[in-house]
């Protein structure tokens, strides 16, 4: 009975080693397969010769386009921000963080969950002495056509390369105002647009401060001269007596790496950690410390809001995880990772997702973004007449009601920012040291 009993124990045990050994041959053997480099390669130009002998309008495809096509589509399968960029694009990139191109003066975006119309190419901002501007086109503007072509299957890319093009020649704007339902052709002269990353409330490069010498600096974007721009603004605002000050990052959609670096030890020790990149490759490890040359104590609120991204979200983390500032406004986007540009040989390029970044204290920001310490929500519409306020664009396009609500137009957010600072002077002046204050004035957001 034992020897039975043992014999078919024995049997059980070495059937099973024989079907998970199996199981584990073919999953290594599955494994390589996926693996080899040259078969997988040979596959694909199987596939592209196939379509070139049988694809039935052969004759209007090359093999530059099939090739670019496959480029495409397999880096944009890795995640949503890496990328193969053709070399007129590359080239558009480059422009867009030089800060100067030909183009019209306005800032688009596409705008979801539109009544009627589910997405929309929708103008957010016009540039000040800017063709757009001249030409009445006003924030919450929808673009349905450029140049007689419909935008309803455009995405931004698509649109912002019909709108750019070379100084003093025509593009024709087809805009719909949901405010009087009324659908515009408006002409437009491009002319080379000099793009400040860094303005004040006005956008006239004056960068007032209110009577309690609080100052404002918006910052729209981190090109290659957004630090340079901001030290401007703040030597120029420290001289009139600054005494606190509100950084605007809302619907900054980020830039370069080093530009918010150099933004944010401006407030910073020297030798202090900004941000940190973990990567697979050690060349994309890096951590990023404050040069200390101008390590300034102001007290201070940064703005932001589900447009902050990428950059804009380094410079917030930063100074939030160090109670350098409060941070005020909306959960920001949640873009933390590094995109490097590999320029290939053709003069086309790969954006190519290469390291994530992390906060001072190791928070990672990608998917989940900066929670403010103080949540200040607004609407669309209050969103949409504050930014044709801001904007200074002609009002004579609007409705009387429109007008009206333009004018009253107020910002909680900033309004918030401002009493916050108010607040924190106020216990300055009794001797309380600033950076405590201002984490004792976001604790109660936090509860």
């Amino acid at each position: 009975m034992k020897r039975r009993f043992f014999l078919s124990l024995l049997v059980a045990v070495l059937g099973l080693n024989l079907f998970f050994g199996t199981r584990l041959y073919l999953s290594h053997a599955e494994t390589a397969a996926k693996e080899n480099a040259y078969e997988n390669i040979e596959l694909f130009t199987r596939v592209l010769e196939t379509i070139r002998q049988n694809y039935v309008d052969g004759g209007k495809i090359s093999y530059q386009q099939l090739i670019h096509a496959a480029l495409k589509g397999m880096v944009s399968s890795l995640d949503p921000h890496s990328e193969f960029m053709e070399a007129r694009k590359y080239d558009e990139m480059r422009k867009d963080t030089e800060g100067v191109f030909g183009g019209v003066g306005i800032v688009l975006s596409v705008r979801t969950n539109i009544p009627g119309k589910g997405v929309a190419l929708t103008v957010t901002e016009t540039m000040d002495d800017t063709p757009a501007s001249k030409g009445g086109i006003t924030a919450g503007d929808r673009i349905i056509k450029i140049n007689g072509q419909s935008t309803e299957k455009f995405n931004l890319e698509d649109a912002v390369r019909r709108l750019r093009g070379k100084k003093d020649t025509e593009v024709t704007v087809t805009i719909f105002r949901p405010a009087n339902e009324q659908t515009l052709d408006i002409k437009l002269v491009r002319d080379v647009i000099k793009v400040s990353s860094v303005r004040d409330q006005n956008g006239r490069g004056e960068y007032p401060m209110d009577e309690n010498k609080i100052g404002y600096v918006r910052l729209r974007q981190f090109g290659e001269k957004t630090a340079d721009e901001l030290e401007t603004a703040l030597v120029k605002q420290e001289k009139a007596g600054m005494k606190g000050l509100i950084i605007d990052l809302r619907d900054n959609p980020g830039g370069l790496l080093d530009q918010a670096v150099k933004v944010s030890e401006k407030f910073l020790p020297r030798g202090q950690l900004v941000v940190s990149t973990e990567a697979r490759q050690i060349a994309d490890i890096a951590k990023y410390t404050a040069s200390g040359r101008n390590s300034r104590t102001v007290p201070m609120v940064i703005l932001v809001n589900g447009g902050s991204a990428s950059a804009s979200e380094i410079v917030a983390g930063c100074l939030q995880d160090l109670k350098r500032a409060v941070v005020l406004g909306e959960q920001t986007f949640g873009k933390g990772s590094v995109q490097s540009i590999l320029p290939l040989s053709d003069g086309s390029a790969l954006r190519l997702t290469t390291a994530k970044y992390y906060t001072p204290s190791h928070k990672v920001i990608h998917e989940k973004g900066i929670t403010p310490d103080v949540l200040v929500p607004m609407s669309a519409e209050e969103e949409r007449f504050l930014a044709i306020k801001r904007s200074g664009a002609p009002l004579d396009a609007l409705d009387e009601k429109d007008r009206a609500a333009v004018a009253k137009a107020r910002d909680p957010q900033l309004d918030r920012a401002t009493d916050m600072l108010k607040g924190i002077l106020l216990y300055d002046k009794q001797g309380k040291p600033v950076g405590k204050v201002a984490a004792q004035a976001a604790e109660p957001a936090k509860k």
